[in-house]
């Protein structure tokens, strides 16, 4: 008893470590991402550190559910790959412990870990996705700052019209500067030139600062009393340095109300996914009936598909119940004459057309409908399979550690990674099909999920089997083709001689 406390004490120091190693290398790889995703919209807008700090917490918050089933696999895959390794996992064996008993503490962690990721899924993400889409669009809204352009006029300071022949990157100088005052809404009046200058925002935010050499200012006044139809007075003045400061509080970030998002699918817990689809499927449904009555066929049909969609409780008359009747159409029509005829064929012509036009109409706001719902269900499915995910890459990543008896950072890194895109690239084509409506969402977004669980049960398998995945013949040949991959693939990390094992103690 006090040998398997040990034990399964030290198996969750072991695999503890590069868990929390490998989380926060994977959130901070997706916050990368992120940042290249939305570099530019965060560019040149003034923001303060803590505003871009902010936003990119919330990032990270949303990434943890993707980030929690990559680090359970490498984690998983380096603890047993190192017990492997080390022959430590043949020694707790040969004592008479299976694999299963000493995954078993491990197992009990990842069933807690999948637990949390779902509460955190469904509870704390989408009040974060709510602050985080706040933000993201005030950040859009935020006018940019002062950004000169060589040889162009600048109009997005309020009021000045601004020009500049030449700017030094290096030391931020500019050089030929114009600069035409519109605050009068005078026309081109008063106008400043210089040959040099710098600019730069105060740092409330709230003034642009130009500060400008060897220039000067030329002015129309205005006139008054009695000159004013005669006289046009001018007024010219030159200076050495000369300092203009122009306000510009709208520079300010102005957050948007989180409230404006809390509707969207991804700011919903679970139970308000499903009162929301309900509530959209019942929207979809009148569409589709207004959409069915609007057409225009023969007063029989218009009446069976009246019925069907209006249910009287007195007649209920289903579409199934048409009874076909066999109708010599061809002899008919051959029997009238061309009037007659005439009169048909354009009278169909017509109703076809209409109907047609009556489809097409109706047919993209139909399809966004239903998108819109198969979005809902995706959002409602994500958080049950991410979740699950961290529990079934566990039963992946240990019995795989346990056969290829490979640790450290580079063979569990290198399976865990690829293994991950695989599934991360299943998974988005199985969304894909679900928002396009190809097949069934609750079938699509579980797809990745049952693919991988029947994967995790022949590796747990084999594992416990002690059945090699592949023999070394045939490793060996795949290394011979890959040769640039032998030597990572053989990297052996030595033990550390500080480092006590469960059987030292």
């Amino acid at each position: 008893m006090v040998f398997m406390k040990r034990l399964y004490l030290y198996l969750i120091k072991r695999f503890i470590g590069p868990f929390f190693l490998t989380f926060f290398i994977s959130i901070f790889v997706l916050l990368m991402q992120f940042l290249w995703r939305y570099l530019d919209e965060l560019v040149g807008k003034g923001l303060e550190t803590s505003i871009i700090v902010e936003l990119m917490s919330y990032a990270s918050i949303s990434l943890i559910p993707m980030a929690l089933p990559l680090a359970v696999l490498i984690a998983s895959v380096m603890t047993f790959g190192n017990l492997g390794e080390r022959s430590e996992l043949i020694a707790i064996k040969a004592s008479g412990v299976s694999l299963l008993q000493i995954m078993k503490p491990l197992i009990v962690l990842t069933g807690i870990i999948t637990i949390m990721a779902f509460v955190f899924a469904n509870d704390v993400i989408p009040v974060t996705n709510a602050k985080f889409k706040a933000l993201l669009w005030s950040i859009r809204e935020q006018r940019p700052e002062m950004i000169i352009k060589e040889g162009a006029f600048s109009n997005e300071i309020d009021g000045y019209s601004i020009k500049v022949n030449r700017r030094d990157d290096d030391s931020e100088l500019l050089y030929g500067i114009m600069i035409y005052d519109h605050t009068e809404d005078r026309g081109n009046v008063a106008v400043t030139i210089a040959d040099s200058g710098y600019l730069r925002i105060s740092d409330n935010k709230q003034y642009m600062i130009l500060t400008l050499y060897n220039g000067e200012s030329y002015n129309d006044e205005k006139p008054s009393g009695r000159e004013k139809r005669t006289s046009h007075p001018f007024r010219r003045e030159k200076f050495s340095k000369q300092q203009i400061v122009i306000s510009v509080k709208d520079y300010s970030l102005e957050r948007a109300d989180e409230s404006l998002w809390k509707d969207g699918y991804q700011m919903l817990k679970n139970d308000q996914i499903s009162s929301v689809v309900d509530s959209l499927t019942r929207i979809y449904v009148e569409t589709e009936k207004s959409t069915t009555f609007s057409g225009n066929y023969n007063s029989e049909l218009n009446e069976k598909i009246k019925d069907h969609f209006r249910v009287d409780s007195l007649k209920v008359t289903k579409l199934a119940d048409l009874k076909s009747v066999s109708v010599e159409f061809d002899q008919i029509f051959t029997s009238l004459d061309n009037d007659k005829k005439a009169m048909i064929l354009e009278d169909a012509k017509r109703l076809a057309q209409s109907n047609q036009r009556n489809i097409l109409q109706n047919e993209p706001i139909l399809y966004n409908k239903i998108k819109w719902i198969n979005k809902h269900i995706i959002e409602w499915h994500r958080k049950y399979t991410m979740s699950l995910a961290c529990l079934i890459f566990f039963f992946i990543g240990a019995p795989l550690g346990a056969i290829i008896r490979k640790g450290g950072f580079g063979t569990p890194v290198v399976v865990s990674i690829l293994m991950f895109i695989f599934y991360y690239i299943v998974s988005m084509i199985g969304e894909n099909f679900a928002r396009e409506g190809v097949w069934d969402p609750a079938l699509t977004m579980w797809f990745s999920t049952y693919f991988f669980l029947i994967i995790s049960i022949f590796m747990t398998y084999q594992a416990v089997a002690d059945t090699l995945l592949v023999s070394a013949s045939v490793n060996s040949k795949i290394l011979k083709r890959f040769k640039f991959l032998k030597s990572f693939l053989n990297f052996k990390e030595e033990p550390d001689q500080n480092e006590t094992s469960v059987f030292d103690q």
